[in-house]
């Protein structure tokens, strides 16, 4: 039978061969959008008398609400990711967009459902807080990690923004007359101000552009491609702005048109690649992964096991033969509990402990090596975490029992006063040169699945005085 990853057709050279014809497509379709988009406001700038603009106060709202009701979906479907993987991308990604939808609905749809024209605090209120959510949405790709609080992280964000918001509000308000209109009176010119405040605008959306499209290229996140794709043209929807002077609110203009098809794209792109793209790959690789540790742990103990027996079938010594068939048989079943834990998505520490404690278990019976370990009960591990750490704890004592000459190890598994997680193993064996002899496949497999967890590895070793490494976690 072939080996896992030899069939031909899983040739990493395709794969990334496809990935940068990807990358490329996506690129050059990315600079005619922005070439033909960049053409069309020049046209517009060139010609003034092209430019079109329609007092619809209906249809306005109607766009208003629309783009406010698209904007709260992709909150929602990015929230319900971060509440399975925990990434702070799509934190601020959710929280991003419940903030520029809530701002628009508080203070530019209420005020026009109740039949009133938008007072001077009410539209700077709107802008200010459709500006924060964006660089709240711009920030998110450039973000690393997980967070460890997941119940309120997004419920804070908005709270924290809407307190601003409110604020900001209450401060205008107090202007009074004082405060300058948003939309400038007929055949007046654009204030400087508003300018700055629209270019502020477009600079951030622009922001957002680079992020998200670098991220696409980088990872290869699909909901990435769609978010620069929308971002694009929310930045020539604001250049509209810049270089057109503000209607009055009841106006639609083409700023207006590109925004709308902008929350189009991003919520198709939302929900194509929250609800399928994302969710399929994760459970792709996440079976990938547990094919890897069964193939890597399990077929491996059992190989022995089946050796061992054909061994005592051939006439080897019982007395020899039986002990060890034994502890392979105990190493194998103990790589089955693993298998199970690597399958389960249930939170909590409490059956990865128990795996580790049964494996430390089985290392120390013939008495050569005693292992201390200490996992703290508080401390949070992801499904990812608890494998590669099981594996980083499996290779650091196994080159403590081959190569250390010790007699003890400790083993921690805890949390810092700041909250900072980390994995340390300890001994007190021979030690050794770690500028000359610390390039051992051992240390570098435990330096790669430190790596694949986006987690730091550091060693200490004297020789003499046995050796300590350890790996931060990510935070």
């Amino acid at each position: 039978m072939p080996l896992i990853g030899s069939n031909p057709s899983a040739d990493k050279r395709d794969v990334r061969k496809d990935g940068r014809t990807t990358n490329q497509r996506w690129l050059w379709g990315e600079i005619l959008l922005a070439g033909l988009l960049g053409a069309s406001l020049a046209l517009f700038l060139a010609y003034p008398n092209l430019r079109t603009h329609y007092d619809l106060p209906e249809l306005r709202l109607v766009l208003q609400t629309t783009m406010a009701l698209a904007g709260l979906l992709v909150a929602v479907l990015a929230a319900a990711r971060y509440s399975v993987e925990g990434r702070r991308v799509d934190l601020l990604l959710a929280s991003g967009f419940f903030v520029t939808s809530l701002s628009a609905a508080v203070f530019a749809i209420g005020p026009r459902f109740s039949g009133r024209d938008l007072l001077p605090a009410e539209a700077w209120s709107a802008l200010i807080g459709a500006i924060l959510g964006q660089a709240l949405i711009a920030i998110a790709p450039f973000s690393r990690g997980r967070s460890k609080y997941r119940e309120w992280s997004i419920a804070n964000a908005v709270a924290a923004a809407g307190i601003t918001l409110f604020v900001a509000w209450s401060l205008l308000r107090a202007l009074g007359a004082a405060l300058p209109a948003l939309t400038p009176p007929t055949g007046q010119p654009q204030p400087f101000y508003l300018t700055g405040t629209l270019a502020l605008q477009a600079f951030v959306s622009l922001v957002a552009v680079v992020g998200w499209g670098a991220r696409f290229m980088r990872r290869g996140d699909d909901l990435a491609r769609w978010l620069a794709l929308g971002f694009t043209l929310m930045l020539f929807a604001a250049l509209h702005l810049v270089f057109q002077p503000l209607l009055a609110s009841s106006y639609v203009s083409q700023s207006d048109f590109l925004r709308m098809l902008a929350y189009i794209v991003i919520l198709v792109g939302a929900w194509r690649a929250i609800q399928f793209a994302e969710f399929g790959r994760a459970v792709a690789e996440e079976r990938a992964r547990v094919a890897r540790e069964i193939h890597d742990g399990l077929a491996q103990y059992l190989f022995a096991v089946s050796t061992h027996a054909s061994m005592l079938e051939a006439g080897a010594p019982i007395e020899e033969a039986v002990p060890r068939l034994k502890e392979a048989a105990l190493l194998a079943q103990q790589e089955a509990r693993f298998a199970i834990l690597a399958l389960s998505s249930a939170s909590g520490t409490a059956p990865f402990d128990a795996a580790l404690r049964r494996y430390v278990d089985v290392l120390t019976a013939d008495g050569k090596l005693d292992v201390e370990l200490e996992v703290d009960n508080g401390i949070r591990l992801a499904p990812d975490e608890q494998i590669e750490i099981f594996r980083i704890v499996q290779e650091g004592l196994a080159n403590v029992r081959k190569h250390a000459n010790a007699t003890r190890a400790e083993v921690t598994i805890g949390q810092r006063p700041f909250g900072e997680r980390f994995v340390n193993i300890s001994d007190d064996g021979d030690g050794f040169d770690g500028a000359e002899d610390a390039a051992g496949q051992g240390l570098k497999n435990i330096r790669a699945r430190a790596e694949s967890i986006e987690g730091g590895f550091s060693l200490r070793s004297t020789p003499g005085r046995g050796t300590a490494l350890e790996v931060i976690l990510r935070t």
